[in-house]
């Protein structure tokens, strides 16, 4: 049997505080403040907060995570019936609001909060049941590396993980299963350490990749991006703000292309191709390069080292739907239908 790996656990007791990437940069971008705002990441609740201590009338805050309203019970009453907490998944952001909205934020990835807590699973630093489920339903990561076949797993470490041992790490995990199915935390770091050279000092968790790949799969993140993209686009008015912050290069990638896309500003493609009808353009961009965290926060907040911030604000054209094949949304296989688990 492959040994667990060496780094120490760190208690699931021990909590680390939760400190919002990038929050000064974007209330400096949408500012000023006013009228009503989504926060359709609410997490710890720093966006939610910072808005409504700014000026916002009212702020709309979601998540799909029960834990993060529960938490927001200890200070959401601060703010009355500014504040209104909403459980649901931002891809349907449009659901939840009664009118046109002056601005939408979204942090995406997973919090300090969840990575803390063992039992959620996202973490291979600690112990604890292979689920990374964000809304407690639905498939687990145990579902996904127990029951896809070596070359799904694969697909889902490539494409949603850009983890370039996806096959080794794939083909080693099915070995694995065979003898017993993988169900904690690290008994899979062990699989992926096993599978890859020791990670120098300063380099990533030999694990993160793959980590984080199931964890997008599992909640079917770029999906539920392009989802929240689109939703965002039929409730903004002319003018309002959407303010959007990532922490992976795919997640960057499809919220650049949707913003060029929605300006109108998408290249021909081929030569040979027919030529395509410019746009109206639905988002003006306020910086075509994305802002990133300066030498300060990178200092105080490592989980700052990749956060990338995009703005776009909204124009008067009527909105409409994306055009998903030029984004560049990776290729998954079929997931299986439940969990084992239900």
């Amino acid at each position: 049997m492959v040994p667990l790996p060496t780094v120490p656990p760190r208690p699931a007791e021990v909590s680390t505080p939760h400190t919002p990437v990038l929050l000064g940069s974007l209330m400096r971008e949408v500012s000023p403040v006013s009228g009503v705002w989504l926060d359709g990441t609410l997490g710890a609740g720093g966006y939610s907060r910072a808005l409504l201590d700014s000026g916002a009338e009212r702020v709309i805050s979601v998540d799909r995570d029960p834990a993060a309203l529960a938490a927001a019970a200890s200070w959401a009453g601060d703010y009355g019936n500014r504040l209104r907490l909403v459980e649901g998944e931002f891809g349907c952001l449009d659901r939840f609001v009664d009118g046109p909205l002056d601005g939408i934020t979204l942090d995406l990835g997973v919090s300090s909060m969840q990575l803390d807590d063992s039992e959620r699973g996202f973490s291979f630093m600690v112990d604890g049941p292979l689920d990374m489920r964000m809304g407690r339903k639905g498939l687990t990561a145990a579902d996904l590396v127990n029951r896809l076949s070596e070359a799904e797993l694969a697909m889902v470490l490539r494409s949603c993980g850009e983890e370039r041992a996806a096959r080794r790490i794939a083909r080693a995990a099915v070995q694995r299963r065979t003898r017993t199915p993988i169900t904690r935390t690290l008994e899979l770091a062990s699989v992926v350490q096993a599978c890859l050279p020791r990670a120098k000092p300063g380099q990533s968790h030999p694990a993160t990749r793959t980590f984080q790949a199931l964890r997008i799969a599992v909640n079917r993140e770029f999906d539920q991006l392009v989802d929240g993209l689109e939703a965002a686009e039929r409730v903004l008015k002319p003018g309002g703000v959407l303010a959007v912050v990532t922490f992976h290069s795919i997640e960057d990638r499809l919220v650049k292309r949707f913003f060029r896309q929605r300006g109108g500003l998408d290249r021909q493609g081929s030569r040979h191709a027919p030529p395509r009808e410019r746009m109206e353009a639905r988002f003006r961009q306020k910086a075509r390069t994305p802002i990133r965290p300066d030498a300060r926060e990178l200092t105080d907040n490592r989980r700052s080292r990749s956060a990338k911030l995009r703005v776009g604000v909204r124009t008067c054209a009527e909105a409409g739907q994306c055009d998903r094949t030029t984004l560049g949304l990776p290729a998954l296989p079929a997931l299986p239908a439940r969990s084992l688990g239900q």
